[in-house]
């Protein structure tokens, strides 16, 4: 579940640069979402 999050977080960053969708707010998730997965690995 975590790592399909992930995955469309990253394709959503990845049209965001494309088209310019969503912003701060893509980018805000991206970084939240790197940190939760950091977390799970280390734990």
């Amino acid at each position: 579940m975590l790592w399909t999050i992930v995955v469309i977080l990253v394709i959503l960053w990845l049209l965001g640069f494309s088209f310019h969708l969503g912003g701060n707010v893509i980018h805000t998730l991206l970084v939240i979402a790197l940190i939760i997965v950091i977390i799970q690995l280390l734990s």
